[in-house]
């Protein structure tokens, strides 16, 4: 076991826990600047499943923070903006689609604001946790859209900051041999996995300020090594760099624990494009697809318990982890119209039957598949699930 490590955070190398396996799910976090669209839906209703179902079968730690990624320059430097362009606003009364139109705004400039004016944001979030108006009020506006789809709240407007500071974290890699810092030298930090083959990839520029990746250390390695699985839900975009933290969080596990690294696995989700194309959400183009004006338009005078089991239906077994077609509001109608049959036709409640249905779908891992069990419930020739099954892990 690496006692450097260990001495440095002696709660990452405690015991697991007796009794069922640990996985820690870590989805990629949505930065609270622009309203949820299409795609952001598909990958929250992918892990919300994901975590329901697997909480049936092992002791699961579902961690989301935005608190921890309110440090990376796409943030910082839109609150800065606002500020400084805006000025004083009462953000409570603006919708989260006006929101997103500044920071769509923000983003097409050339010009951005230098590490000097974003120092006094960085250092507020990170001694009090501050949050600006305006993403406080995009987050609050989320969290009804989740109370409203029944989804897990991981603790959107909680106060989450990450364990490990921005020094310890780059010092915890350079243990680990896995970081080039050059900024002795006026450079920025690289998270240095070559040896595996792989590229350098920047995580902090020559002047301090740390992308996603680096907050993502802070939170992610001293969690890692004490779950049995750890499972990555990210953008296919992203998919070299998640490939770059499954090599880290493995290796920070290994050295952790003395070789008994936990299985880090990745779920990678493809975007779903709006009349043939996808495009990022800082780029707008999400008029009319919002969370908020769908769920408007398709719950509005319906049943809860359909809305809530037909997105599901639509955005996990009908769209699939890949990119097969654009979002089609016909289609989705049509997975309100069978979850309304299957809740309907529901058998008898048989709570004993829930496990072994759960893990039917989870093959060689602790997590259970998210499109394996949901698309099972549209199988024909199969009995509708139980009130049970869909109590505990869609509505």
């Amino acid at each position: 076991m690496n006692d450097a490590l260990t001495a440095r955070d002696p709660a990452a190398a405690r015991e697991r826990r007796p009794g069922g396996p640990r996985v820690l799910l870590a989805p990629i976090t949505v930065t609270p600047s622009k309203p949820l669209t299409p795609s952001h839906l598909k990958g929250l209703l992918w892990t919300d499943v994901m975590y329901r179902a697997s909480s049936g079968l092992a002791d699961v730690t579902y961690r989301y923070s935005p608190t921890t990624y309110h440090l990376t320059e796409q943030t910082l430097g839109f609150w800065e903006h606002l500020d400084r362009t805006v000025g004083d606003v009462d953000y409570s009364e603006l919708s989260e689609e006006r929101i997103g139109e500044m920071y769509v705004g923000y983003r097409a400039q050339r010009e951005k604001a230098g590490a000097a004016a974003l120092r006094p944001y960085a250092e507020a979030v990170e001694a009090h946790g501050w949050v600006h108006p305006a993403g406080a009020r995009v987050l609050e506006l989320w969290t009804a859209h989740y109370a409203r789809l029944g989804m897990h709240d991981p603790g959107l407007l909680a106060h989450q900051p990450p364990a490990l500071g921005a020094e310890e974290s780059i010092e915890r890699l350079s243990d680990l041999g896995l970081c080039l810092d050059l900024r002795a030298w006026g450079g920025p930090v690289y998270l240095d996995a070559t040896r595996y083959g792989l590229p350098l990839r920047q995580i902090v520029d020559p002047h301090g300020r740390p992308n996603y990746l680096a907050c993502m250390m802070r939170e992610l390695l001293p969690l890692a090594p004490s779950f049995d699985e750890v499972v990555l839900l990210h953008d296919r975009e992203l998919e070299a760099d998640y490939h770059l933290v499954e090599r880290v969080l493995a290796a920070a596990g290994a050295a952790v624990t003395g070789g008994a690294a936990p299985t880090v696995r990745r779920v990678v989700l493809d975007r779903v494009p709006i009349d043939g194309r996808v495009r990022s959400a800082r780029h707008g183009g999400w008029r009319g697809h919002t969370a908020g004006e769908l769920l408007d338009e398709t719950g509005e005078g319906g049943d809860e318990a359909v809305l809530r089991l037909g997105m599901r239906l639509y955005f996990i077994a009908v769209l699939g982890a890949g990119r097969q077609e654009s979002f089609r509001r016909d289609v989705l109608r049509q997975s309100l119209a069978r979850a309304s049959r299957l809740l309907s036709d529901g058998r008898e409640p048989d709570p004993a039957a829930v496990p072994d249905v759960l893990a039917r779908h989870r093959k060689d891992h602790l997590h259970v598949n998210p499109y394996r069990l949901t698309s099972s419930l549209l199988a024909r020739r199969r009995p509708a699930p139980s009130r049970d099954l869909l109590e505990a892990v869609y509505l």
